[in-house]
């Protein structure tokens, strides 16, 4: 049945009021990553996004494994003109090779076995949006060469296709490796690298940020409490985590403080304090002590 006028317009107010809600709270979570930070390191980077976020650059963001290099992809695509378009990502590392080349471009159906139907790959599903690629260091000689000519001309056949399709999709790179050391080695494609280190941003690790450890500390705190539904609860001495290594990053942190959250809801801090202990003794690296730290 046909909605009246006036029934049409309050249906379509509301649609609006829901996206332009719906922005505000994106331009919340990932504000700058999701997470606030005040370390000069991380107020580097927010200047960084707030350039070339509004460009159609490619980024390229290097840092170790758990330091939010997908946050901050997902920061810079909400921050630029794309943010109404797809935001596609992928892990590179995660795709065994017999496939990878099917996950990124698409195949046409008979392509090979299996391949009952045609699919779009990741570049098609982010058309006119962003294309976030993780593990970028770890695609093998063959597929960077397609890789290059998609960054290059922005167009690529499916698998098993002749049809030249193109595409119009921002592109964010990420890697934990030295890409300048594996291009020198013979690793990684020279004419790649260059193209997709047009702006790259260093993510640095938290142990070269531990100012930074309490805030995020607080955040984590808030965030997995009201997912679980249990009461804020506060770490009063954060010596033992200042002190840590954290070679997991601030995806360790995050695990940490939802084992706390999960192991002692509501509890006493000397509970918390034991729980922080027996997890970082479990998981220190050899070369760090913990009971010298502790």
């Amino acid at each position: 049945q046909d909605l009246n006028p006036v029934e049409e317009a309050k249906g379509y107010q509301k649609l609006v009021d829901e996206v332009s809600d719906l922005h505000r709270r994106l331009d919340h979570r990932y504000r700058f990553g999701g997470v606030v930070r005040r370390s000069s390191m991380w107020q580097r980077i927010y200047s960084q996004i707030e350039q070339v976020a509004p460009s159609k650059a490619t980024v390229l963001l290097l840092g170790e494994t758990g330091t939010g290099k997908g946050e901050l992809a997902k920061a810079i695509h909400q921050h630029s003109n794309r943010r109404d378009h797809p935001f596609v990502e992928t892990s590179c590392g995660a795709l065994p090779e017999a496939i990878v080349e099917s996950e990124l471009f698409g195949h046409e159906k008979g392509a090979f076995t299996g391949a009952t139907t045609s699919r779009k790959g990741r570049f098609e599903l982010s058309d006119g949006g962003t294309l976030f690629l993780d593990e970028v260091g770890d695609l093998t000689l063959p597929t960077q060469v397609k890789l290059l000519r998609v960054v290059q001309d922005s167009e690529f056949e499916r698998v098993g296709g002749v049809e030249t399709r193109k595409v119009d999709a921002r592109l964010v790179a990420a890697t934990n490796r030295d890409l300048e050391e594996m291009v020198s080695k013979g690793d990684y494609r020279a004419d790649l690298f260059y193209r997709l280190n047009v702006f790259n941003i260093r993510v640095p690790s938290l142990s070269e940020r531990r100012d930074d450890i309490p805030l995020l500390i607080d955040y984590f705190i808030e965030n997995i409490c009201r997912t679980y539904n249990y009461k804020i609860f506060s770490i009063n001495d954060n010596n033992y985590l200042l002190n840590y290594p954290w070679p997991g990053n601030v995806r360790e942190l995050r695990n940490l403080v939802e084992r706390i959250a999960i192991l002692s809801p509501g509890e006493n801090n000397d509970k918390i304090i034991d729980i922080i202990k027996e997890s970082l003794s479990n998981s220190v690296e050899d070369n760090f002590s913990v009971t010298e730290t502790l």
